[in-house]
């Protein structure tokens, strides 16, 4: 017996815009039994393979071409208006769980759009969130996830400049200082989650207040390899883990404390069985 002393970080998880989209596709598969929705739910094998034994069928962009008169969940991630326009021809029925954070951003994105101006997002290449971000500005905007992506002398002198929420806020205001620093004026717009955002320094500290900490994320979960690297920054003995059967038991020792945290695509029943195995050990 290892007995371990185990905790889970309590601001780890689901973030509200999945739970909201989770929770919707959950009353509908009660009722009805099976829903059709675009793309991974969530960036979570586990999560998904849970909602597809309650009746949820994961389908692409292509698939969705070829549906007709269904009901299809729109996740968190947000879509760009072109499904929309597919929907309506295909007489689908469209259930939005777009992320209130995502939405309040795309509306921004088509309002500068509609003003002309030069639109720039930091954001990850053919990330879900950016493809509907991109769509409100009938694919014109510009895309970088590094500031080394730019030619900055040939940029216009005026920018507009916005973020995938998911973003660290500390690296978006180190792009917007470059670009200043160069002579570009920039109306910057920060729409980055801040329930997202604020875990770094939360699980900094987290990390560092155990022996060895576990880290439960999907392996397609971008902001999953971000705060991984940043647990395992403070802490050497940080494992990742995507479900129970990656655990290995050679990673403790006698009487060590354990944290247990993730992403916000990770399920809190995920790391409580976690928690629960480690306990046994």
């Amino acid at each position: 017996m290892f007995n371990l002393s185990v905790d889970i970080d309590n601001n780890s998880g689901f973030c509200f815009g999945v739970v909201y989209a989770i929770e919707m596709a959950e009353d509908i598969l009660e009722e009805e039994g099976n829903l059709y929705c675009l793309g991974d739910i969530v960036h979570n094998d586990e999560e998904v393979k849970r909602l597809e034994k309650k009746g949820l069928k994961i389908i692409n962009h292509e698939q969705l071409k070829l549906l007709t008169n269904a009901k299809v969940l729109i996740r968190a991630h947000g879509e760009p208006p072109a499904t929309y326009q597919m929907a309506l021809q295909n007489n689908l029925e469209l259930i939005d769980a777009s992320c209130p954070v995502v939405l309040k951003l795309q509306n921004r994105i088509k309002n500068s759009f509609a003003k002309e101006e030069q639109i720039y997002i930091y954001g990850k290449h053919g990330h879900a969130e950016v493809v509907g971000l991109l769509g409100q500005t009938n694919n014109e905007a510009v895309v970088f996830q590094d500031i080394a992506e730019l030619d900055i002398p040939t940029l216009p002198r005026e920018l507009t400049l916005y973020s995938q929420t998911t973003k660290s806020t500390d690296k978006f205001y180190e792009i917007n200082k470059i670009l200043e620093e160069n002579g570009i004026t920039v109306k910057t717009n920060d729409t980055i989650c801040r329930q997202v955002s604020n875990r770094d320094k939360e699980l900094r500290d987290f990390a560092r207040k155990f022996d060895v900490v576990v880290f439960v994320s999907g392996t397609k979960s971008s902001n999953g390899k971000v705060l991984y690297r940043i647990c395992a920054d403070q802490n050497p003995r940080t494992h990742f883990v995507s479900s129970l059967a990656d655990v290995k038991s050679e990673w403790f020792g006698k009487n060590e404390s354990v944290g247990i945290c993730g992403a916000t695509s990770t399920p809190m029943w995920l790391m409580e069985e976690i928690k629960s195995h480690l306990q046994k050990l």
